[in-house]
């Protein structure tokens, strides 16, 4: 049995000493593992349970539909808006803590209306230490358990276990809520978010796979994975997606050519693998915008 086997089957073994859990599931490969875990655990005494609202795509949540499935575990949808909370509109270096706040708190709830005491996580070994990450402080203070964070399973790791369960999100990018796509202390809206998701949606159509859309007040900053920025340049993708982009709301559209990394606009991302590096990346005009448009940045 290799050393992952070993943390997987600790795992399992450990979530059969609890009566039940419920399982914070948005279909990424993290919390998929940790469902796929409890599964084997529990049986139907686990279940999964996804936060719709207004920053999770609606391909996202398509996604966790269908990959409960996959599992064979109960999925419970229960629907919530962030954007009750002023705290998380305003979009502070604390936004992801408020939004984690929120989403767990819907979990606990779902899980006391099912008379369940535990909700899992998927907070994994390589989360800690990645710099600025307010929403494992939620995780903390809500007393979350995190099998993977517990048993040392790190990212790679989790990727592994997902293969050997045969899961289709096993090489799925990380993909964080769509408010990680506005820049630190500029609100969040539901006019904002709304464009985010039209935007990606067309990028997700043409084939890319690692992707954002930053939203800088009007101005579109396109993030593609560096092996996708050929195709980024292409003369009829640029063509398409100015006037995609344009027509759903967004002033200026550009494309940035450091390429897709986390937290270029935002302190934490959700989800994500690692923190980001400095935001230093020039930016190329699909469609022409002002300099101070371009430069217009927050801080990481």
């Amino acid at each position: 049995m290799t050393a992952v086997e070993e943390k997987r089957e600790a795992a399992i073994e450990d979530l059969r000493d609890f009566d039940g859990v419920v399982v914070a599931f948005s279909g990424g490969v993290d919390s998929s593992v940790v469902a796929a875990l409890a599964a084997d655990a529990l049986g139907d005494r686990a279940v999964a349970c996804t936060a719709k609202s207004e920053t999770l795509p609606a391909a996202e949540l398509e996604d966790a539909k269908r990959v409960a499935s996959e599992i064979g575990i109960e999925h419970e949808i229960v629907s919530f808006s962030e954007l009750d909370s002023d705290a998380f509109v305003e979009n502070d270096d604390e936004r992801c803590y408020h939004c984690r706040t929120m989403r767990l708190g819907e979990m606990f709830e779902t899980a006391r209306r099912l008379g369940i005491e535990t909700v899992c996580d998927g907070t994994n070994a390589s989360d800690p230490g990645e710099g600025h990450r307010p929403g494992l402080q939620a995780v903390e203070e809500l007393n979350a358990y995190s099998p993977l964070l517990e048993h040392g399973i790190t990212k790679a790791e989790v990727r592994e276990i997902a293969r050997a369960y045969d899961l289709s999100v096993a090489e799925k990018p990380s993909m964080a809520c769509l408010s990680s796509r506005i820049p630190t202390g500029l609100e969040v809206t539901e006019s904002r978010l709304d464009r985010i998701e039209r935007a990606e949606a067309l990028l997700r159509t043409w084939g890319f796979e690692q992707f954002r859309v930053r939203d800088h007040d009007g101005l579109a900053r396109i993030e593609v994975g560096a092996d996708e920025l050929d195709r980024a340049l292409d003369p009829e993708f640029a063509a398409a997606v100015r006037a995609h982009l344009t027509d759903i709301g967004f002033d200026h559209v550009t494309l940035d050519l450091e390429g897709y990394r986390t937290g270029s606009v935002s302190p934490e991302e959700a989800e994500t693998d690692t923190e980001a590096s400095p935001e230093s990346g020039e930016a190329l005009d699909v469609e022409p915008a002002s300099t101070e448009e371009l430069t217009r940045r927050s801080e990481d």
